[in-house]
């Protein structure tokens, strides 16, 4: 597989979530094109199976090969979780999931190793960034916590409301409490939350998965030689969704200021 400079990065999440993903790519990485996959035919991941997730992002890997994507990163978080290493096994590409890169600015940014995670039950119940944190740096320790309801309040667009600062509150109270001095937002709907976050904890420092894996990708791409030359006049962004892509660009706004080509894709099974 010959993977040159100028071909675009290709990015999946279950939904619309990883748009968020998306727009720290275009932030840090802005003569990159990008190619994303939704799978909001499939939305949610987390009520599913272990080989299901992996089935699904295998299949949503081949459909963005066959767009010559030069790197795939992974924004979803139960993907990262239960579908990376089997991925990483099986295509010859840099693959990057948004668990590795969250991690590795936590341990940057922590002075005392005691390190919270949120994110939604699935990926809490995974224990994926227990596991990763602690083959990383043996004496830190994790705190975490699911936050279901902070999806469907990002989803409806309620994020000055009050109930979404007494909802955060209630989850997160306990933080100022255990001695946590840095926080994983855990989920690509929760950077949308950041200040409402940041009042309810104002000395922990929180880490957006979405500028992390953005700045991993920075590096992978130099690393391997991959990126792109920047002598372009413009950034492409093409997104394909597996079902109601009217929905998704409507949805999209909360996540991403720029208007985007949305097409409603089929995976091959």
């Amino acid at each position: 597989m010959i993977l040159e400079k100028n071909k675009p990065i290709g990015v999946f999440d279950s939904g619309v979530g990883g748009l968020t993903v998306v727009k720290s790519l275009c932030e840090k990485l802005p003569y990159e094109n990008i190619v994303y996959f939704g799978d909001t035919a499939r939305v949610p991941y987390g009520n599913k199976s272990r080989n299901t997730i992996k089935r699904f992002s295998e299949e949503i890997v081949a459909f963005l090969l066959k767009k010559k994507v030069k790197m795939i990163v992974i924004a979803c978080n139960t993907a990262s979780s239960l579908a990376v290493d089997h991925l990483k096994k099986k295509f010859k590409l840099p693959i990057l999931g948004v668990i590795e890169a969250g991690v590795e600015e936590a341990l940057i940014n922590t002075g005392n190793k005691k390190i919270g995670v949120i994110g939604t039950n699935s990926t809490v119940k995974s224990g994926a960034y227990e596991r990763l944190l602690l083959r990383k740096e043996s004496k830190a320790c994790l705190v975490s916590r699911s936050c279901p309801l902070f999806v469907p309040l990002v989803e409806n667009g309620m994020i000055r409301d009050r109930i979404t600062q007494l909802i955060v509150e209630r989850y997160l109270r306990e933080f100022n409490k255990n001695g946590v001095d840095t926080l994983i937002l855990g989920c690509t709907h929760y950077p949308v939350l950041k200040k409402v976050i940041q009042k309810v904890l104002p000395n922990v420092t929180l880490i957006d998965s979405a500028s992390a894996v953005a700045k991993k990708t920075e590096f992978i791409l130099k690393e391997k030689k991959l990126a792109s030359n920047g002598d372009r006049g413009f950034r492409v962004i093409n997104c394909f969704v597996s079902d109601a892509p009217g929905d998704f660009k409507r949805n999209a706004r909360i996540f991403f200021a720029e208007d985007i080509n949305v097409s409603k894709a089929m995976l091959e099974q």
